[in-house]
């Protein structure tokens, strides 16, 4: 499909509005440098090793973004690379030697002491740094891990890149071993900038003429910004929105990373990579005699979805997830009106944040269009709940649909209650009756949408769509009224695979 000129120039403005200040990627590589000369003095434990320091995570791959709090604080994460023997240091040894570096340089500098953790250390930064940083300590391992694929017959693509890192938790944390937990991040971010290398060169070639630098190398790589790139940090956004409910159950940023880099194609525009990558990303999941297998392109040994076997919500939870972002932006893409755009990506990209997108100057969009700002009712909250699936239907208007709905408790008699936004008694029986003049056959559809802290510490949000069966009858609906809150009911008839009428919200309170 060709995106709108609308579309694709908005969604590129929505891309710069996830960028985070160049100032955070200077004050990040500052001050993980500051450690390292730190730990490289004299009276340090690491005074005689050699110490290789990198970013890994969104910030090495350039596709950080600012948390859906507003508040702008950022976990950075970097290794510590120790050129140090399996055979005269333990994990335990290792961890607890950066730990008293760490504990030194943090009263130094009058610093809170950093915080210990199954694999790393933290370190929390004064509020105007606005970041706290995980430090893994490590040491080499790429020769052992190039003799186990090679006993394997795996490939060898960034096997020399591979560290052994701590772990509080393996079994031979506080013993001699070459057996250490193993990673490959300087691998990974690597394969990640292979996956985008024409786009990358280009544009940066293209900064540097355009600010006249003398040399490529003077364009910092944190300042180039491909279409990848950009398309990752929208579908992180789009995800931290859609699970905003439930954090933990979102799909990792590294499932979506590697599955968005195996499938961009090189497109030069954000809307372009975005859609080609939601369309084929899934395609990178490979079936593995019945387990689900996201390979880390680093180190095949490793299964990014290993968490889906055990706890298949997981699983679902991604292909919906994935279900409802092709929906939200193929359905935006489509669109040449702004403010329809705009509602469109709303409830899974933060209105604030679209509006903000449509109202930057320096974005230029469409100058004859002017930005509707949604007053934040109650009302527009529940339209912009971020679990309500998106219609995927094309509409096609054949004729109405309208929803009644009535309460009964402790067996007497239903009584009808409105549209109105009347409290109604938790624990009550409700039920909801649809009358329509489209022409028979025709399929119905119920879309039931819950909000409120008890609905969403049951896991009952809901928000999908739920098939009635269709008879020479009423159609209704009952339901409870169990979680107290605001909550939304609308009825969809669908004839021929179009949406030939739906209701409109019916908004029930629940005290």
């Amino acid at each position: 499909m060709s995106p709108t000129l609308a579309s694709d120039r908005f969604i590129s403005a929505l891309a710069a509005t996830l960028d985070i200040p160049a100032e955070r990627y200077e004050s990040a590589d500052k001050s993980y440098r500051s450690i390292c000369t730190w730990l490289e003095r004299s009276e340090s434990r690491f005074s005689n090793v050699d110490i290789d320091a990198y970013i890994q995570g969104s910030f090495r791959l350039g596709t950080v973004i600012p948390p859906i709090s507003g508040e702008e604080h950022y976990d950075l994460d970097v290794v510590f690379e120790f050129d140090l023997s399996k055979a005269t240091k333990t994990q335990q040894g290792l961890y607890e030697d950066l730990g008293y570096e760490l504990k030194l340089y943090a009263a130094r500098y009058g610093m809170q002491a950093p915080s210990d953790w199954d694999r790393c250390w933290t370190l929390n930064y004064a509020d105007t740094a606005q970041f706290h940083m995980d430090l893994l300590p490590s040491v080499p391992d790429g020769q052992r891990q190039r003799l186990i694929r090679e006993q394997r017959a795996m490939t060898l693509d960034f096997v020399d890149r591979s560290i052994s890192i701590t772990d509080k938790n393996h079994g031979n944390y506080a013993h001699l071993s070459e057996d250490w937990p193993s990673s490959n991040p300087h691998g990974y971010a690597d394969w990640f900038y292979e996956c985008m290398k024409p786009a990358f060169d280009q544009k940066r070639r293209a900064m540097m003429l355009a600010e006249a630098k003398a040399d490529i190398a003077d364009i910092p790589v944190f300042r180039v910004k491909t279409p990848l790139q950009s398309a990752i940090q929208i579908l992180k956004r789009h995800r931290d929105m859609r699970f905003s409910d439930d954090p933990d159950g979102r799909p990792t940023s590294v499932v979506i990373s590697t599955l968005a880099a195996h499938s961009y194609g090189q497109e030069s525009s954000v809307t372009g990579a975005l859609i080609s990558i939601l369309q084929s990303m899934d395609r990178y999941i490979v079936d593995r005699e019945g387990v689900s297998w996201i390979e880390n392109p680093s180190n095949p040994r490793e299964n990014f979805a290993d968490s889906w076997e055990q706890e298949p919500a997981r699983k679902d939870a991604f292909y919906d997830w994935l279900d409802t972002a092709r929906t939200d932006f193929v359905r935006a893409a489509e669109q040449g009106d702004l403010n329809t755009i705009i509602d469109a990506l709303a409830p899974r990209m933060g209105r604030e944040l679209v509006e903000k997108a449509a109202s930057n100057p320096g974005q230029k969009l469409l100058s004859e269009a002017s930005v509707i700002k949604r007053a934040k009712s109650a009302f527009q909250k529940l339209v912009d709940a971020p679990h309500r699936k998106p219609v995927a239907w094309p509409t096609v208007p054949v004729g109405y649909v309208q929803v009644e709905g009535a309460m009964a408790r402790n067996g007497f008699r239903e009584t009808v209650f409105h549209n109105d936004g009347v409290p109604l008694p938790r624990g009550s029986s409700l039920s909801f009756v649809a009358n329509t003049d489209v022409p028979r056959p025709f399929k119905i559809y119920w879309q039931i949408v819950n909000t409120g802290e008890a609905a969403a510490k049951a896991k009952k949000l809901r928000g999908g769509f739920e098939q009635a069966t269709v008879t020479t009858g009423t159609l209704i609906r009952r339901e409870d009224a169990s979680y107290a809150g605001s909550h939304t009911i609308e009825c969809f008839v669908v004839k021929d695979g179009y949406c030939a009428a739906r209701s409109g919200l019916f908004v029930v309170n629940i005290q």
